[in-house]
Parts: structure tokens; C-alpha cells; sequence
């Protein structure tokens, strides 16, 4: 009996059949089965053609009962395969009420996801016997088979404003709670103090933008950001480093915490005092909920499964990367660069709204803005950049300026170029080159 049934791929045949009957009966039922089915979804042929028959009719604008559903068929020269006039006819005594629909059709789709998922196990048990097959181009090959049937699973709906999560009652209630304590902030403060009065600190499913010439200080920044969520406010942060390795991060992070000049440490001129402030330094690192991953060249897939598993193990409530133009496409099939970086942004925003955490990514910005203040325009290899992140800053400092009078901190912009739910500006920052740090200037 158990081999029968694994023999037989995973189906609903009542399940089909009630909803194309409640369909039927309520033709207004259409709308939310197609929020879980396409024709290709049914397990048997029949029911595929008559539901491909009724999303026809949809797209015309026309209603769907028996009469207008066979003719439709007959019309196609179809109604054979769709099991006869008498078939058709029995849908609508499979399901007394088109109440449930939602839920046939939900069976139906996970019947559906589990058939993809036997024959993508079979492929990938093909393909590892595929000498000619790299092991990792077969893992590749299957995470990205997987992670194609997770958008199955997304559903849409219509919400007014009643609705107890996101209607006006709790957007009401959350003003308030503002309204109570107003030096709160609603997401993660980055620790510069006019940056985030600028933007409530960074918003969960926000794709953020961090652009700057090479050398203004991107990672440093990154960095000092990371360092005050994790080791002041104890929130947990992950990091992508794909330019720098492990080694440089930590140094930068020692450097920045401690308050040593890099300098000293790398040469190992430092005094006895020294010492001391470096362990306690460490000691703070050592506790502090950072998540590192040092990875050069790292494919978008990869990323992407490490993010998720950033957030459901180590319960990171904000990543950064350093930087976008280091992330890897798995099979680029000659597209030119700019079409990579596209696709790169535009899968990064999504895994920013799938999280539900704050993605800081940083990127370069062309040699049009050398000596002058960056613009939107200036984000390089990709114009799909701008449009995606929901905020972008530039960092912009006079360097010849500060090359000529080498001061011991270095005044800063940090220029909001965009933010869709808030407003721009200019935030004045300062930079510390001995502690490759970025902190907030001191008035007076």
C-alpha cells in the first residue's frame, strides 16, 4: 500500500474539483483563488484545461457558469479534454458553498509544491551523478530551484482600514506610544545623533544605501554604525565583508572601541596603558552580538541563505554589506554588468522586505563626483540602484582640502539623498583617520 502511494505524485483530486465548483457557483470567487492557483498548479489534465478556460473568460471581462464555460471549451475545441459536457456539469455537485475556496485552493497549491519539490529532488539525484557537473553548480543549481518555489507560498490580499494590523487603529496607537516618549527613535539609531533625527534610525524592510568615492570612508562608517548597535544598544548586527578580510575587520573594530591609534597597533608602538584599554576593548567585542562573514566574490545566493540564517538563528536585527560590486551573480550568461547590478538590488530589496529588517548596503559612486558632493545620479553601473533603496546616503569630505592640513579629525557630510518616507539633508559628521572612525561633531 505505501508503495502504491509513493508511486502516485502527491494530489487532491476532491480538492481540484471543489474549487472549479465553487468557482461556479460564485463566479466573484475567481479573484481569491487566483491569489494561490495558475492552470499549471491542477495535478490533472482536465481540471488544468477548464481552469485555464475560466481564467480565459476572466481576462475577457466576461462571466463564467456552465453555459458560457462549455461553450468556451467547445469553442477551443477542448471540451473533450476537459471531460465532456458531463463532467463540467458534475463541479458544482463536488461543493455545496464557495465559502471555502480558499482553503481547496490552498490544498491544491501545497499538493502542487510538493510534486516540484519530488522533481527537483530527482534532478538534483540526476545531476549529482553527472560527473561532468561541478558538485557546486548542482548546489547552486538546486538552492536556486528551492528558493523558487518559496514565492508560491506568496499570497496576496486586499486590506481596508479596519484591519487590526495595518489599518487606522494601530498606526493611532503607535503615534501615541511616539507622542509619550518623543526621543525615541521607531527603528535601529546608527549612533550619529542628526542622522537619526533625520530618520528615526534605520526601518525594518528599508534598503539602504551607503555611497561614496573610494577612500571617503564607506566601511568606516558601516563599521561605526555596527559597533554602537551591537556594543551600546546590544542589538544583534550582521556583517558581509567581501572586500576586506577577517582580520582587517577586527583590527578596524579593536582600533575603533579601544581608541588606539590604527597606526600604533599595527606597528606595535603602543604603551602600557595601551594594553589595558585594548583587552577591555576586546573583552566588549568578545560579548558583542556581531555575526561576521568574510567572503570575497560571494554569490547572491549564498548571501541570501546566510541572511536567513542571520536572522532565524542568530536573531540579527540589521545587516550590512561591503559592498554591492563584490556580490556575484551564479550564472551571469554574458549579461552586461549593469543588468548584474540590477538584478543584484533588486533581490537584495526583496530579501530586505522578506527579513523585515533594516539591509545597509554599501556601493561606489563614479568619478563624475570626484571633489564634489555625490547625487543620486552618480551611483555607479546601475541607474536600478536609485530606484530600489529607499534611502541613500553619500558621505562627502574635502580631501584636498584635509590632505593639505592633515588636521587629527576631519569634518564630514553625510548627505541624505533620498529617503521615500521621510525628508533629505545634510548631516555634518566628523572623521577620525588615527581610529578610521566616524562619530557626531561636537557643537561649540
Amino acid at each position: 500500500m505505501a508503495l502504491l502511494r509513493d508511486s502516485i505524485p502527491p494530489h487532491s483530486e476532491a480538492a481540484e474539483e471543489a474549487v472549479l465548483g465553487a468557482v461556479l457557483l460564485d463566479w466573484q470567487a475567481i479573484g481569491r483563488v487566483i491569489a494561490y492557483l495558475r492552470p499549471e498548479r491542477f495535478y490533472l489534465k482536465r481540471n488544468e484545461i477548464v481552469f485555464a478556460t475560466m481564467l480565459s473568460l476572466f481576462q475577457k471581462g466576461e462571466q463564467c457558469d456552465l453555459l458560457t464555460l462549455c461553450e468556451e471549451l467547445r469553442s477551443a475545441g477542448q471540451l473533450d479534454a476537459a471531460g465532456g459536457v458531463a463532467y463540467v456539469t458534475s463541479l458544482t455537485d463536488t461543493v455545496p458553498t464557495s465559502a471555502n475556496v480558499e482553503y481547496y485552493a490552498r490544498v491544491v497549491l501545497d499538493s502542487s509544491i510538493r510534486r516540484d519539490l519530488i522533481k527537483i529532488a530527482a534532478e538534483v539525484t540526476a545531476d549529482s551523478h553527472d560527473e561532468t557537473k561541478e558538485a557546486r553548480t548542482v548546489l547552486e543549481e538546486a538552492q536556486n530551484k528551492i528558493y523558487a518555489l518559496t514565492d508560491l507560498n506568496n499570497t496576496y490580499d486586499i486590506k481596508d482600514p479596519r484591519d487590526k494590523d495595518f489599518g487606522v487603529l494601530p498606526v493611532i496607537n503607535l503615534i501615541e506610544q511616539r507622542t509619550k516618549n518623543r526621543e525615541a527613535y521607531t527603528g535601529i539609531p546608527s549612533g550619529l545623533t542628526e542622522l537619526d533625527a533625520l530618520t528615526s534610525g534605520f526601518q525594518n524592510s528599508e534598503f539602504i544605501i551607503i555611497g561614496a568615492r573610494p577612500s571617503m570612508g564607506k566601511t568606516a562608517l558601516a563599521l561605526s554604525m555596527a559597533q554602537h548597535m551591537a556594543l551600546d544598544q546590544n542589538i544583534p548586527v550582521g556583517f558581509f565583508t567581501l572586500e576586506m578580510s577577517m582580520l582587517q575587520i577586527m583590527l578596524r573594530m579593536l582600533t575603533q572601541e579601544s581608541k588606539i591609534p590604527a597606526e600604533h597597533i599595527k606597528n606595535g608602538f603602543m604603551k602600557i596603558s595601551d594594553f589595558q584599554r585594548l583587552q577591555d576593548a576586546g573583552a566588549r567585542l568578545y560579548e558583542a552580538p556581531l555575526c561576521l562573514v568574510d567572503a570575497p566574490n560571494m554569490k547572491l545566493l549564498d548571501l541570501r541563505a546566510l541572511a536567513r540564517r542571520m536572522v532565524s538563528a542568530y536573531h540579527v536585527k540589521i545587516i550590512f554589506i561591503d559592498y554591492i560590486s563584490l556580490v556575484s551573480l551564479e550564472n551571469t550568461y554574458n549579461k552586461p554588468r549593469f543588468e548584474q547590478i540590477a538584478e543584484i538590488s533588486r533581490s537584495l530589496k526583496s530579501l530586505a522586505r522578506e527579513l523585515e529588517i533594516p539591509l545597509v548596503v554599501l556601493s561606489q559612486v563614479s568619478r563624475d563626483a570626484e571633489e564634489k558632493e555625490p547625487n543620486l545620479a552618480n551611483l555607479r553601473e546601475s541607474g536600478s540602484i536609485e530606484q530600489d533603496a529607499d534611502v541613500v546616503l553619500f558621505i562627502h569630505r574635502d580631501r584636498q582640502k584635509q590632505a593639505e592640513e592633515s588636521p587629527q579629525q576631519l569634518e564630514a557630510k553625510l548627505i541624505v539623498a533620498k529617503q521615500r518616507n521621510g525628508p533629505i539633508g545634510t548631516v555634518k559628521i566628523v572623521f577620525l583617520p588615527q581610529f578610521t572612525k566616524f562619530e557626531n561633531l561636537a557643537r561649540g
